[in-house]
């Protein structure tokens, strides 16, 4: 196979994450990203290296016979965001359980992973369960309109407007239109990734599962001369004065159509960032309050969280419940008073929502999370629920865990996707506790982090999953680790 040639195959398997494997008709293997199993397809070769080949899809010929004959959204075919949404939704769970396997039994005692593997638990809801999703400003197409959307699936530039997405609820995408809309209307323009210029670049929006409360932050440049249509020289003082009475003017009035809209929820606040970072990234360089409040609250097992815009919390809130259920049971299972008058340590916090749910039963528990926001979010969630045993500490978990005097008895782990530092790994290993659980987003980091644990002394004592992201490839795994021999 060479670069550039075209072949057809069948899809054996999917492996996560949402790598097709692709045999051909001349028996060749080749990767191929946005397949489903048993499907026929269209690639060209994109890359060859030592034997191995990787294609990009051009087209379905055959339909796996596992699909459903219409997509649940009607942005399927364009947009880059739910790839496995054409499976019934039993197939996706299936399909999940099969990627975990894979990659979890080679790192595991023989033969142990299906009497340690308790299945993959289905979101409460398939559909508008996401309580975050991040809209970008673009085109959809080269010097077309505005859009607002998800970018084009297998594109860096142009934007598909999902005014029919399904994994958010009617008032998001109400949310999404009316922006939309109303920056149609005056003109505004959108910050274009090359040149690294203009103005619009993301529209964040939440909103809470259980209180109903939504939180809308747009997401701009800082130059404000992007609102003329020929902004090409640097503004004078004067000019600056201008542009900025304008920008506000703009702004109020995005806010003002925001707050006329009637929603099933209620909207809570409007904001306004700026972030001038290259990058195609939401950042937080300045944020300011133009309706409302800087928050919404969400509820989980009986707990309330005061949530900020960039603040980390599971975007599946029903789902979640289902993910700390599990991890709370693979805790207390054997011991419901296992925890009491002891120390855990919750690494990698977040918002403190596993620190408060375990709090209750616990006698001491220390979050520790790099991002400040969240700590701060945090420790007012603490206080308005009551709870007195919890410590948030900001910091990055490699560093802060040598200056916490207390020791854990019991340790909580929910890393970013990419895992846990081999540094702070080892840190964790040598405070020798009896059991830990690994929550885990990204099951290839796991895999990794299992196989030092295990070297270590520990034991997989219990693997079970909660599908968090229904329609797409990701899946949320949580595993139960104890002490154990190591093997001479």
């Amino acid at each position: 196979m060479k670069k550039g040639q075209q072949v057809e195959g069948v899809v054996t398997r999917v492996d996560f994450p949402n790598k097709g494997i692709v045999q051909t008709d001349d028996g060749d293997l080749i990767t191929v990203k946005n397949v489903l199993e048993g499907q026929r397809i269209l690639c060209v070769i994109k890359k060859t290296r030592k034997g191995k080949a990787e294609g990009r899809l051009l087209e379905v010929v055959k339909k796996s016979p596992l699909e459903m004959d219409v997509p649940a959204c009607k942005h399927f075919d364009k947009c880059g965001g739910c790839s496995y949404q054409t499976l019934p939704y039993e197939e996706q769970v299936a399909l999940k359980g099969r990627q975990i396997k894979r990659l979890l039994e080679p790192v595991l005692p023989e033969n142990s992973f299906d009497d340690l593997f308790e299945g993959v638990i289905p979101s409460p809801n398939q559909f508008a369960y996401r309580n975050k999703m991040e809209f970008s400003f673009g085109d959809a197409y080269f010097n077309g309109p505005l859009s607002l959307g998800m970018h084009k699936r297998g594109s860096f530039y142009d934007i598909v407007t999902v005014d029919g997405c399904q994994i958010i609820d009617e008032d998001m995408r109400c949310v999404l239109m009316e922006t939309l809309a109303y920056f149609q209307e005056r003109g505004a323009n959108y910050y274009h990734k090359m040149r690294h210029e203009g103005y619009l670049r993301h529209l964040l929006v939440r909103k809470a599962a259980k209180t109903g409360e939504i939180l809308v932050d747009l997401v701009t440049s800082s130059d404000a001369r992007f609102l003329q249509k020929d902004a090409t020289e640097p503004a004078t003082e004067v000019q600056a004065d201008a542009l900025e009475a304008l920008e506000s003017e703009l702004l109020q009035g995005w806010s003002k159509r925001l707050q006329e809209v009637s929603y099933d929820g209620k909207l809570t606040g409007v904001l306004h960032t700026r972030n001038d970072r290259p990058a195609d990234v939401v950042e937080d360089q300045g944020t300011r309050v133009l309706f409302g409040q800087a928050y919404f609250y969400e509820e989980l097992l009986g707990l309330r969280f005061r949530i900020t815009p960039f603040s980390f919390f599971q975007t599946n809130s029903l789902g979640a419940e289902k993910l700390y259920e599990t991890a709370r049971d693979f805790i207390t299972a054997e011991n419901a008073d296992i925890l009491e008058g002891k120390t855990v340590y919750d690494l990698y916090s977040g918002t403190g929502t596993i620190a408060q749910i375990l709090a209750p039963v616990s006698g001491h528990v220390i979050g520790v999370e790099i991002v400040e926001e969240a700590v701060e979010a945090a420790k007012k969630n603490a206080l308005e629920n009551g709870l007195t045993n919890c410590d948030f500490i900001a910091g990055d978990v490699l560093k802060v865990i040598d200056e916490i005097e207390e020791k854990p008895d019991y340790i909580v782990l929910d890393p970013p996707r990419d895992g846990i530092h081999p540094k702070a790994l080892d840190k964790i290993i040598a405070y020798g506790v009896e059991s830990m659980i690994y929550i885990s987003c990204k099951p290839t980091s796991l895999a990794r982090d299992l196989e030092v644990l295990q070297a270590s002394g520990y034991q997989v004592k219990r693997i079970c999953c909660c599908d968090m992201f229904a329609g797409t490839p990701h899946v949320e795994t949580v595993v139960l680790l104890s002490k154990g021999i190591i093997d001479s």
